[in-house]
């Protein structure tokens, strides 16, 4: 028996309440953001699962049904496609969120994608459904909000727990903490993990309208001011924002630390390795407060980007770490975070 699954790039939209139609529609129509319905395809895989609304991993099969939304992606450690590279309508599920387009590089490390094939465009009334006509897009009023910035030297640097284990450590400490991914390729379960370590409220791009942000700078800066005037009007004490990627690939991590100014109250760097830290301080000109990640594995790794970038750096996968943390943090944003 198969089904339909609706990936969580479509959790904006209203397609699992109301009514809609299927229509293919001619590739010069195709669009960022579309929303379309595709056909599991191939044999499975351990990539054969989709997101669902709520951040779940689901298993698919061929013949099941996902419907996503087109987008692109250009990953450093997994792969690089998008909706343009489509042929003859096959197509991949680049990232597990329902972000669909076609790998044209991808890393042999990995099992085979999830292939799928083009089966129509999501339409009402004659014209199709598209992430935008969603999204938040109200100004309401200036954003001012003290903002924790997690960036990264790569995809899976460690920013994701980087970003968990201050928003423990800052409700903890009895503040209201907004937790937000303003930059990478759609998938919710970073962003909810926010939530549960005890954010109050969670966003990311994609309740902006965009499948991901390696889209035109202009694009991606009109769409993210209305998120972060939204935030700014929800009045949290700090916001953690984590950008996906690094700052040097085309996912406007760049343009979304400018959108942020002088709000940013403190950088931490999650990294891959001691020499990827002095990398990203030398190619993009930034100097993090502190250095996360695979970098603070151990006490030679810590003692090696303390060489080489002078910067402290904590392994905050070990819970042990936590009061080291907290006393960091407190120091750094002035707010008491530790019983004393």
């Amino acid at each position: 028996m198969t089904q339909t699954f609706f990936a969580s790039l479509t959790r904006i939209a209203d397609l699992d309440r109301n009514p809609y139609d299927t229509r293919p529609l001619d590739r010069s129509l195709w669009d960022s953001g579309d929303f379309v319905l595709t056909e599991v395809t191939g044999e499975r895989s351990d990539l054969y699962i989709i997101e669902s609304r709520k951040g779940e991993m689901l298993p698919v099969k061929a013949g099941d049904k996902v419907i996503g939304a087109l987008g692109h992606r250009e990953a450093t450690l997994e792969g690089v496609g998008s909706f343009v590279d489509v042929v003859r309508g096959q197509m991949h599920a680049l990232t597990g969120a329902g972000l669909i387009g076609r790998f044209t590089s991808y890393s042999i490390l990995l099992p085979e994608p999830l292939a799928l094939l083009y089966r129509g465009h999501i339409v009402r009334d004659g014209a199709k459904i598209t992430m935008k006509q969603f999204a938040i897009d109200l100004d309401e009023g200036e954003f001012n909000i003290p903002t924790i910035l997690i960036i990264g030297t790569s995809m899976s640097a460690g920013k994701t727990v980087t970003g968990r284990r201050v928003c423990e450590i800052l409700s903890k400490a009895g503040l209201n903490i907004v937790g937000v991914k303003l930059t990478g390729a759609g998938r919710y379960r970073d962003v909810v993990s926010f939530r549960r370590a005890g954010a109050q409220a969670i966003f990311d791009f994609v309740d902006v309208g965009l499948p991901s942000t390696v889209v035109p700078e202009e694009e991606f800066r009109e769409a993210i001011r209305p998120l972060l005037s939204h935030i700014g009007s929800l009045r949290p004490d700090f916001l953690v924002a984590e950008t996906g990627a690094s700052p040097l690939e085309p996912y406007n991590v760049g343009p979304a630390m400018e959108e942020l100014g002088d709000n940013i109250a403190c950088i931490l760097l999650a990294a891959s390795d001691p020499y990827a830290v002095v990398g990203v301080e030398k190619a993009f000109g930034v100097k993090p407060d502190l250095v996360t990640g695979p970098a603070a594995n151990t006490s030679a790794a810590v003692a090696l980007v303390r060489k080489l970038a002078d910067l402290p750096a904590i392994n905050v996968i070990d819970r042990e770490t936590m009061p080291e943390f907290a006393a960091f943090l407190e120091a750094k944003l002035g707010r008491p975070l530790l019983s004393h």
